[in-house]
């Protein structure tokens, strides 16, 4: 199918939607069928607005570096699409389900962070669907470039991308790996910095334990001596401690944690052997892992076993950002008032220096970890509304750092503000939402509606 004819269907597509959100009234909300945000939210009376559709790869340009897609492609299909042409986005986030428009609404990462910064950093151009029901082009120097550099952290709240730009990379047919153990943690972040100012591809790291640190370092190459395959019987993160050097096909690479969620199907039980060959290798995948999740979260499973089994549980699924410098002191308080493991650490920092995002704003200057963190705590004793999640609120705001809103948040209201730059919000929101139409950004994140 021709790319005429693509663009073609977005515009019809793109004038149904804008149609249906002037024909609508009150709050609006999108009409789809998954979703990566790990908060529930109270139910509501809502527009929906059905973008289901705005699934396809417009274009690809290997020779100009871009791609052209829209916002509810998935990352797997917009990896097979540009993997065809020699090249794949700059960054690309963990999970296969994870849509481009989400990773640019909300906050996207991956181990070639610390060279293209985040998801929003790789992105050119954005088409945004606002309130008033219009579809405004947003660059970085045209009159929508507020909107252009706001959207990032927004998460649907000024408006829906439906067909973004982003930038591509070339790639190899294979990504060489080294895995490094470091028993000191000052060591271990240390590494991480020396290797973000090597001429690599990828940086990133686990934590199993205090006093056993692994960093990873990936280098494309053009051959390889062999190739594993983590997409059935073996687990990619359990040969991080097994392996001193890896070989990946590129496709393989990319989706290396998507087979186990990281390690979250342990929860499932699927690392057991039997039961993972019952599964069988299609449904091991973050797809099926957020369908049970989600289904749980809906009927409460879990949560009535620990009732009666006599334990007070909390959700800490979060992913942080801390300055390199502070990463150590983070670690220390994570493993001492959190305690769970492994943990996920990978290095970012601004790809371009002269350019800001108000709603998430990091210092140019800084090189940040970003630790990833997701399981139930449970203990005996009770635990307050959020009270874990608030201690590493509060950490990550005292060493400087800044969190992701996929998930739980329990900020007070000020202090939301203070951290997510309302003056800059409030503007946009004038502007692009002035009816109110989308849902407040505290309210959607912290409030749950």
């Amino acid at each position: 199918m021709t790319s005429a004819l693509a663009f073609a269907r977005h515009d019809e597509k793109k004038r149904t939607l804008a149609s249906a959100l002037h024909a609508g009234g009150g709050s609006v909300a999108l009409g789809k069928d998954t979703s990566n945000l790990f908060r529930d939210r109270e139910p509501a009376a809502r527009q929906r607005l059905d973008v289901r559709g705005f699934n396809e790869v417009l274009r690809v340009e290997p020779a100009q570096r871009f791609v052209e897609v829209e916002g509810m492609t998935t990352y797997a299909a917009l990896l097979d699409a540009t993997l065809a042409h020699g090249v794949m986005p700059a960054v690309v986030p963990q999970l296969k389900s994870i849509t481009i428009g989400g990773a640019a609404a909300g906050v996207g990462i991956e181990a070639s962070s610390f060279k293209y910064g985040l998801v929003h950093e790789t992105l050119l151009e954005l088409d945004v669907l606002t309130g008033t029901g219009e579809v405004v082009t947003c660059t970085p120097d045209n009159e929508h470039r507020e909107l252009f550099f706001g959207f990032p952290n927004s998460y649907g709240t000024l408006g829906y991308a439906l067909k973004l730009k982003a930038a591509t990379v070339p790639v190899k047919p294979f990504v060489r790996l080294e895995h490094r153990r470091f028993d000191d943690a000052r060591d271990f972040f240390a590494a991480l910095a020396h290797w973000c100012g090597e001429p690599v591809d990828f940086v990133d790291g686990v934590v199993f334990a205090p006093g056993e640190h692994y960093l990873t370092v990936g280098l494309f190459t053009d051959n390889a001596p062999h190739t594993s395959d983590y997409t059935f019987e073996h687990i990619y993160y359990r040969s991080i401690r097994e392996r001193r050097e890896d070989f990946l096909a590129t496709r393989d690479f990319v989706w290396r944690w998507d087979t186990d969620w990281f390690w979250c199907s342990k929860n499932l039980y699927v690392q057991n052997p039997l039961i993972r060959r019952l599964v069988g290798r299609s449904r091991l995948n973050s797809v099926t892992y957020a369908r049970v999740m989600r289904w749980n979260s809906q009927w409460g499973l879990t949560r009535t076993l620990d009732r009666l089994l006599g334990w007070h549980s909390e959700s800490v699924i979060q992913d942080v950002d801390i300055p390199v410098a502070r990463a150590p002191e983070f670690l220390e308080f994570f493993h001492r008032e959190i305690g769970i493991r492994p943990i996920w650490t990978c290095p970012t920092k601004c790809f371009r220096r002269d350019r800001r995002f108000p709603l998430f704003p990091m210092d140019p200057d800084t090189l940040y970890v970003n630790f990833g963190f997701w399981d139930v705590v449970k203990r005996r004793a009770p635990l307050a509304r959020g009270q874990l999640n608030r201690l590493i609120e509060r950490k990550v705001g005292e060493l400087g750092g800044i969190k992701s809103l996929y998930s739980d948040s329990y900020f007070e209201r000020d202090e939301f503000w203070r951290i997510y730059n309302r003056p800059a919000y409030d503007a946009l929101k004038r502007k692009y939402d002035p009816a109110g139409r989308f849902p407040d950004l505290y309210e959607k994140c912290v409030l749950r509606r």
